[in-house]
């Protein structure tokens, strides 16, 4: 089973487009784990286990990792953690990569072999060379940059190019020309949600990252009316922080778990309601 068609199982047999972002910092850490040695591990392991059941994928970002001494062994660990206790839920890296030659054979082998990833972010400024030591592996999938939820998102991706903005021509060379093995994705911010529903309409069913939920201001209703597929799925939309931090106490587990849950069903009703 390759990505897509492992998070399509997922979507359907969880009934959650939630994805549950890992952005681990220690200074945000409950007391309870100020004087454990294993924290960064211990911590995230913590939250995957609270809220697997609510969610349609993973998504380390691996600066919050590999800041810390010892942090990307954490982060190995953690994903392997994920295969073995939760193995129906992807793992998306986001590490959002991009170089060519062998320097991108080092990254896809770092993302797929190293870690263990089951799909990682990539930034397609270089150009297809740059992404085909990714695509080669079609049973991981490939999540591109293509309109982002930061406020300097226009700066560039808005861009006229040859009569269409830079993002939409990147969405349609990706669907079109690189998706070969039917591995690949977007991002897309969801503090654009216009735009949103312009690359659905560009990319049909490919599967969409949305962050930008919560802390970033991003609507929940508008990203599935704009976002979702003709069957109510083709979404993983990201929460870290709000899962992460909803309680600084010893319940933190607990707390995140009925934030997933929460968000869970506050995307289902937007869900039902677009039926």
């Amino acid at each position: 089973m390759n990505f897509v068609d492992k998070l399509r199982s997922r979507w359907r047999e969880a009934d959650s487009l939630v994805c549950v972002g890992l952005d681990p910092d220690p200074a945000r850490f409950p007391e309870t784990l100020l004087d454990e040695p294993d924290a960064l591990f211990v911590f995230c392991r913590d939250i995957v286990d609270a809220t697997a059941e609510f969610a349609c994928a993973f998504k380390p970002q691996i600066a919050y990792f590999a800041a810390h001494n010892g942090g990307e062994q954490a982060l190995q660990r953690l994903i392997a953690h994920v295969a073995a206790a939760h193995p129906d839920v992807p793992v998306v890296l986001d590490a959002k990569r991009g170089d060519i030659g062998s320097t991108a054979e080092q990254y896809a082998a770092e993302a797929f072999d190293r870690f263990g990833a089951d799909a990682v972010t990539l930034n397609p400024y270089m150009g297809r060379d740059s992404a085909d030591p990714f695509l080669r592996r079609g049973d991981r999938g490939c999540i591109f940059l293509c309109h982002t939820s930061n406020p300097g998102a226009r700066d560039f991706q808005e861009l006229d190019v040859g009569g269409e903005p830079l993002y939409q021509r990147i969405a349609r060379a990706i669907a079109a020309d690189w998706n070969d093995a039917g591995n690949c994705g977007l991002v897309l911010g969801a503090t654009f949600p216009e735009e949103l529903g312009v690359i659905r309409g560009i990319v049909g069913d490919m599967p969409l990252l949305i962050p930008g939920i919560g802390a970033q201001g991003g609507d929940v209703e508008a990203v599935v009316r704009h976002g979702a597929t003709a069957d109510g799925t083709g979404l993983m939309i990201n929460s870290s922080r709000g899962i992460l931090y909803a309680s600084s106490g010893p319940d933190y587990a607990a707390a995140a778990a009925e934030a997933a849950r929460a968000l869970r069903d506050t995307v289902n009703l937007c869900r039902q309601a677009r039926r």
